[in-house]
């Protein structure tokens, strides 16, 4: 029994044994495994001459080498080819890190400069260009103000209707309005409202057809705000359906500072009179009249 064992074992791997080992390929010289390794089924015959030969071949000449590494209980690898497996495995581990974080950064590097090359196209406009749109809008951008000039002048009886972008306003001087956020301009600059439909004051006024091209509403720009919020809210019955959005307007708020294209009526001087010109009324005496002794 054991020599059957022995010879089904030899027939199930010897195929394996010669093609993972070149060494184990002179083996089909031999006489004994050429009658192995044949198609045709083996006989009974002779087994038990042949055992002992093949045996003490197999013992001298056979080292078995598999393809692929397996730990079995007789034949455990040392500690330090187990350390040195795993360092490699975590060099390897670590090549391939270094990889992608140099390959996220690469990414991140070319999103931050497209998203940057993207800004700089919407926001390169060249002077004439945004002179144009300022224009567009119905506005100039004349310069910051100085800290030494003093724009803000008293009240005077003179109201402009102005348009900016699709809105109309009545202005007059020392007012404050509230836009839709202006470009290309910062705070405290000086703007120019050339777009003015209307001039008056107390003596006449002036209708522009469509508007007044000599006349000019002079602002200061004091701050760039955000509006209330706003709800939106959007519902379709028995659909399931609602959304609610919330909406912030950017404003730009502007000071008036001059009203040019008009004459303004002069304040009439009030003359006080000199206090010293001005002569007391004399006041009138009433004689008291005498008390006549009563003789008793």
């Amino acid at each position: 029994m054991a020599n059957r064992r022995c010879f089904s074992t030899l027939t199930r791997h010897c195929q394996f044994l010669l093609s993972s080992n070149a060494s184990l390929r002179s083996l089909n010289t031999l006489p004994h495994l050429r009658t192995l390794t044949a198609i045709e089924p083996l006989s009974l015959e002779g087994l038990t001459s042949h055992s002992h030969h093949i045996r003490r071949d197999f013992k001298s000449n056979f080292v078995i080498q598999p393809r692929f590494l397996r730990h079995f209980s007789s034949g455990r690898r040392s500690d330090d080819e187990e350390d040195e497996d795993y360092d490699e495995g975590e060099e390897l581990e670590e090549t391939e890190d270094e990889e992608e974080a140099g390959e996220s950064t690469d990414e991140d590097g070319q999103d931050e400069n497209a998203r940057l090359s993207n800004c700089a196209v919407s926001r390169s406009y060249s002077l004439e260009e945004k002179e144009a749109e300022a224009a567009a809008i119905g506005y100039k951008v004349i310069g910051p103000l100085d800290p030494s000039e003093r724009p803000f002048k008293p009240w005077e009886s003179a109201f402009a209707v102005v348009q900016i972008g699709s809105h109309q306003f009545k202005v007059s001087n020392g007012d404050t309005i509230y836009t839709e956020r202006l470009k290309f301009c910062e705070v405290n600059d000086k703007l120019i409202l050339n777009r003015v439909l209307m001039l008056g004051s107390r003596t006449q006024t002036i209708i522009g057809r469509p508007t007044l091209p000599e006349a000019a509403v002079h602002a200061v720009v004091e701050e760039h705000a955000l509006d209330a919020k706003v709800i939106i809210f959007k519902k379709k019955r028995r659909k399931n359906y609602r959304r609610t959005n919330g909406h912030r307007q950017e404003l730009t708020r502007l000071r008036i500072t001059n009203i040019e294209g008009i004459q303004k009526p002069e304040k009439a001087k009030l003359e006080k009179p000199d206090k010293s010109k001005l002569e007391k009324p004399e006041k009138a005496k009433v004689e008291k009249p005498e008390k006549e002794a009563v003789a008793v």
